[in-house]
């Protein structure tokens, strides 16, 4: 009996992978072997990405935290030890934004915290 092929699966597959690869540039779009390493190293790199937007926006806030402690003549460690020493609680998110766009908020809550 002659071996059966699944070409419908197999063509399936190809065809989502490179729809995947939909905006890559050269061969990488629609030769099969580039676009498939290029889709599988760009899914690496999402995967990973993920993870490290979580670590760049936490230095971000604590940068704008900073700051706006400055300003108010306090280092950012001694101001979130004041913070959670009083039981205020705002994450970094949180005080980030007001350091940056409600200033007078922020220099209330330093002024709290003092």
């Amino acid at each position: 009996m002659p071996r059966s092929v699944n070409s419908v699966a197999k063509r399936a597959r190809r065809k989502k992978v490179l729809k995947q690869a939909k905006g890559f540039f050269g061969r990488r779009k629609n030769v099969w072997t580039v676009a498939k390493n290029a889709v599988e190293k760009a899914m690496q790199y999402a995967y990973r990405d993920r993870k490290a937007k979580k670590r760049n926006f936490r230095a971000l806030w604590i940068q704008r935290i900073n700051a706006g402690a400055r300003l108010e003549g306090m280092s950012y460690s001694k101001f979130i030890g004041a913070v959670k020493k009083n039981g205020i609680e705002l994450n970094r998110k949180v005080l980030a934004d007001l350091a940056m766009n409600h200033p007078e908020a922020f220099k209330a809550v330093v002024k709290k915290v003092k």
